[in-house]
């Protein structure tokens, strides 16, 4: 029998040791445990693993259902695995290690999903890290795959720029691209590239092509800023944009970009990728690259860049739209500071070297806007340069137009049509100005190119009314008619067409100077059927009408379509004496070298009008405005000839006169060729005639020096003021009280000739002379008020800019080139005087 130790274990007493086989050594408890323990840690890191790959595709592919029962799965595993260890530190033992001895079944292992399901929250996490990793991962190798070529955008093929000049030199107008000449290494001077580098790459020396400290720095601070203040691109990294990339906001353009900065990194020198970036960026106001840039603000090529110029230029490449000098000077200029500044702090120019550069003047060599009136005539321009040098390149055209005249023939129409366009329902009008050879020295081909571009001079085609008379009385000349010679009005049929005078009535038998002068419908028919519709036809087109013209019986009352510009061509041969005279717009045309493009020369002569023919003509046409429908031209002591025109229904009424000097031709109607309220060719058309002429007249006789068209000379620089101030003048950076008030150090003064304006304007015209030098001194020859100064700025008249900019009005007393300054703005609609 055996007893019980009282002392030993229940737990041994039930349950007597094993003997451990032969060859076998114990190791204790976590021996053979050990290993199985890990057995089954790899199988479910295995498992585990699967289970998050299942998820992270999942996430990736957007299935959300797959991805819900990985993580599901894996928070089972993961809670599996938590009860493991919990059970088996309970034990005692290892918690990944099986128990042999233990009593009952085996529990099978817990699934790793099952586990992770117990703690969503980790699978969770991994998918928040993983997802993202992987599709950045993507998205960097979809970059690299699609790379483009490096040096990929070309520009397009043929684009250039127009530099527009008046016909005396003065540049009025740019239009296009400007593309500028490649700056060799040789040419670049050391400034400018120091200047570059300071403001928008400091370590560009020194990275690879990619700058993580710089781009640290800019996130720093557009956080600390609230926005974007700063960018993180290196010089090289822009290279690559400007060259390689378009300039959509991506993140696959980011990493392209990166990719290929390294690229340029590995094949060219840091002077090469500097170049090229200089030779290729965006400087405003339609400058691509740093030649076209000082070419167009300071008329210079880049190599004769000054320190500030090449200050300033670097300053813009930033924001190159809003700050372009010729239309923020003022911020041009603050940045101009910031620049300078940056130099001395990378130790490119000293401390003394950037004070002397502030104190130097700037001076433009391009006004700040195309004046919108002429953008009508640029159209035409830009067209007849395309055929007279159709050269690749910038170029400068020396055009025909007077800016004098171009000013005055905008205001005159702008003003009668504002005055009594309305009450009269005339919307819209048009005028061409010619000299006897044909120069067009003045064009408005309507009241707002910004509502319409359409050119009323040159692309409508309106019918003429009796203005078409001419040609049947020329013909009727030229075929034994005088003006004497008598023809009875009266009722007439011609096959089925029966004239009739405007008035209704018939005035029985009269002159041909007289028939013309009061425009009597029914002596022109007859004249015309005398001579014949075809021969009509022919001296219109013997003098420049180029429309079709149908051979009817109503073609000698002007039936046909013809344009303003043809029809006062015609009446320029009368003047000049032979037909068809030459109209043009282009005297001059050059290009990079000195020998001109195209160069104009005398034209071909036309065909001669005969003597006596031409001089009964201009006797009818100056008795139109003597004594007849015309009247309301004329203008006190200067012979003027013309005539009228008027269309059925009154929608269209046409004036086209001429002086020894000039050939102008009016039209007056409206778009939809609706009708006007008895609006005749005697009526806004003459007024609009002698509103111009009268002022014209003093204009071309005043004058102004024209530089030679036939050597194609460019204008004179103007570098310095034109009149030199007196001892005595006022000089000094004034504050604005307003646009007519300025305060020197204390002293107030009055702008002569401007009643200013406050508020917005005000404030225009502060940052305008932020910081610049004007001078001011008692107006030369007027007696003007106590304070009241004209000054100057860069050698311009500050009055005269500020009222040609809608700035403010001019004052009573203002003399006649401010008058002309306000009339240019008001026609533009500049500042005040802008449509609201």
């Amino acid at each position: 029998m055996t007893s019980l130790d009282p002392e030993r274990p229940s737990h041994e007493r039930a349950n007597p040791p094993k003997e451990v086989p032969a060859g076998r050594t114990s190791a204790g408890p976590g021996s053979d445990d050990t290993r199985a323990a890990a057995r089954e840690a790899a199988a479910a890191a295995r498992t585990l693993g699967r289970h998050l790959g299942v998820l992270a595709a999942g996430a990736a592919r957007g299935a959300g259902r797959r991805a819900a029962g990985a993580a599901r799965a894996a928070g089972s595993a993961w809670q599996g695995l938590a009860a493991r260890f919990r059970n088996r530190a309970t034990a005692g033992t290892s918690p990944l290690a099986s128990d042999p001895t233990a009593s009952g079944p085996e529990r099978p292992p817990t699934s790793v999903p099952a586990r992770l399901r117990r703690h969503p929250w980790i699978a969770a996490a991994l998918a928040l890290v993983l997802v993202p990793a992987l599709f950045l991962a993507g998205l960097v190798l979809y970059s690299f795959v699609t790379l483009p070529p490096l040096g990929g955008v070309v520009p397009e093929a043929g684009q250039r720029a127009l530099t527009v000049e008046a016909d005396d030199g003065r540049v009025f107008a740019t239009r296009g691209a400007f593309q500028g000449q490649k700056l060799t290494a040789a040419e670049m001077p050391p400034h400018l590239g120091q200047a570059i580098i300071a403001i928008e790459d400091r370590r560009f020396r020194e990275h690879w092509g990619i700058d993580p400290r710089g781009l640290l720095r800019a996130v720093y601070r557009n956080a600390i800023g609230g926005g974007v203040r700063e960018g993180g691109s290196t010089i090289t990294q822009q290279y690559a944009r400007l060259t390689s990339l378009n300039q959509e906001k991506t993140l696959r353009r980011k990493i392209q970009e990166a990719f290929l900065a390294l690229r340029l990194e590995a094949t060219m020198s840091k002077d090469e990728i500097l170049l090229g970036y200089l030779n290729t960026a965006y400087f405003g106001a339609g400058a691509y690259g740093i030649d076209a840039a000082a070419r167009r603000y300071f008329g210079k090529g880049a190599k004769a860049l000054t320190l500030p110029e090449a200050a300033m230029l670097a300053g813009l490449v930033r924001a190159p739209s809003q700050l372009a000098p010729t239309r923020n000077f003022g911020g041009a200029k603050e940045r101009a500071d910031v620049v300078l500044q940056t130099m001395v702090e990378t130790g490119a120019i000293t401390a003394a070297e950037a004070d002397k550069a502030r104190a130097q003047t700037i001076t433009l060599r391009t006004p700040p806007e195309t004046p919108p009136g002429t953008n009508y005539f640029l159209d035409m321009v830009s067209a007849d340069a395309k055929k007279l040098a159709d050269a690749p390149g910038d170029v400068t055209v020396r055009t025909t137009l007077n800016l004098d005249l171009q000013s005055l023939a905008e205001g005159v129409v702008a003003r009668r049509l504002d005055a009594e366009g309305a009450k009269k329902k005339a919307s819209q009008g048009a005028m061409v100005v010619l000299n006897k050879e044909g120069a067009i020295l003045a064009m408005v081909g309507g009241r707002d190119y910004e509502d319409s571009q359409f050119n009323r001079a040159t692309q409508a085609k309106r019918q003429p009314g009796s203005l078409f008379k001419l040609f049947v009385y020329l013909t009727a000349y030229e075929n034994g008619f005088n003006p004497e010679t008598v023809l009875v009005d009266r009722p007439i049929q011609i096959g089925d067409w029966e004239p009739q005078n405007s008035t209704g009535r018939f005035k029985g038998a009269m002159p041909l100077r007289s028939a013309f002068a009061q425009s009597v419908n029914t002596v022109a028919a007859q004249l015309a059927d005398e001579v014949g519709i075809p021969a009509v036809i022919a001296t219109a087109h013997r003098m420049g009408v180029t429309s079709e013209l149908p051979n009817v019986p109503s073609l000698a009352l002007g039936s046909a379509e013809v344009t303003l510009l043809e029809m006062t061509r015609a009446y320029a041969g009368v003047l000049a004496g032979t037909a068809p005279v030459d109209t043009h717009s282009v005297h001059a045309i050059r290009g990079a070298q000195p020998q001109p493009l195209y160069l104009r020369t005398e034209a071909k002569a036309g065909t001669a009008i005969p003597t006596e023919s031409r001089a009964m003509m201009l006797d009818s046409l100056q008795a139109v405005v003597d004594g007849g429908t015309g009247k309301g031209a004329r203008v006190s002591g200067l012979p003027v000839g013309g005539k009228t025109g008027t269309t059925q229904d009154y929608r269209d009424a046409w004036f086209i006169g001429m002086t020894p000097d000039l050939v102008v031709g009016i039209w007056v109607g409206n778009d939809d060729n609706s009708s006007m309220n008895r609006v005749g060719g005697g009526d806004l058309p003459a007024s609009i005639f002698h509103d111009f002429v009268q002022r014209a007249t003093a204009q071309l006789a005043k004058g102004r020096k024209r530089p030679s068209a036939a050597r194609a000379e460019p204008a004179p620089a103007r570098d310095v003021p034109i009149n030199p101030a007196p001892a005595a003048s006022l000089r000094g950076v004034p504050e604005v009280i307003d646009t007519g008030t300025l305060a020197f150090r204390g002293r107030t003064i009055r702008l002569f000739g401007v009643d200013g304006e406050g508020g917005a304007l005000a404030r225009q015209l502060a940052r305008y002379l932020r910081r610049r030098e004007v001078t001011c001194a008692p107006p030369a020859g007027t007696e003007a008020k106590a304070e009241q100064l004209r000054c100057q700025i860069d050698g311009d008249d500050l009055a005269s800019l500020i009222l040609t900019a809608g700035g403010g009005r001019a004052a009573e007393d203002a003399p006649a080139d401010l008058l002309a300054a306000e009339e240019q703005a008001r026609s533009e609609r500049a500042g005040i005087w802008g449509r609201r």
